[in-house]
């Protein structure tokens, strides 16, 4: 056992004073001791990272509903509480055309159907799960405003999640129109 040990600790020594260090170009005991070898990505003084007063940031997009800075037209405790208030200064700034449609089907397909339904009833496969979201061919939408419709896309609602970090303001708005189209298209 104890020729095990002296064993142990004679190679021990010989690796931290042989010519090549296991620390694979570090020259000395001291250095290979004390620093460890990373790649250039996991160095703390070289990392990869955002810096934010380096980049330029962009103001926002000129369809979003502002959280401030509604000044003296309106008062923004009023906005805050009140969505329908919001929703009357809203007006769509996207023409109804073929292209717009186009889109917003396009949008309606990979970000609403799941939990809306193919035919917009509130019966996608999310929706048996929790609770269903409304008919969008129904009178309850239809009397909506475009604007109302638009904030609650992008900013969510009740039970519906915001989705301004995955839908554009002109692609809310395109769905906006797709929606109108589908309702005119199938009253009830």
């Amino acid at each position: 056992m104890i020729k095990l040990i002296g064993g142990l600790l004679a190679a021990l020594v010989l690796t931290m004073w042989s010519v090549g260090s296991v620390q694979q170009g570090v020259k000395d005991l001291r250095t290979s001791l004390t620093t460890w070898k990373y790649f250039e990505i996991r160095d703390m003084r070289r990392t990869v990272v955002l810096n934010p007063q380096k980049k330029s940031t962009t103001a926002p997009d000129s369809l979003a509903i502002p959280v401030t800075g509604w000044g003296d037209r309106v008062d923004v405790a009023a906005l805050e509480a009140d969505r329908e208030a919001v929703s009357a200064l809203l007006r769509n700034p996207v023409a109804s055309d073929a292209q717009s449609i186009a889109r917003g089907d396009s949008v309606y397909k990979k970000m609403c159907v799941p939990c809306h339904g193919a035919e917009m009833l509130g019966d996608g496969k999310v929706a048996a799960a929790f609770m269903p979201p409304p008919d969008l061919l129904g009178e309850a939408t239809r009397g909506r405003t475009d604007g109302y419709i638009y904030g609650y896309i992008r900013h969510g609602g009740v039970v519906m999640p915001r989705y301004g970090q995955s839908v554009t303001a002109t692609e809310a708005w395109d769905l906006v129109n797709y929606i109108r189209e589908r309702q005119r298209a199938n009253p009830r």
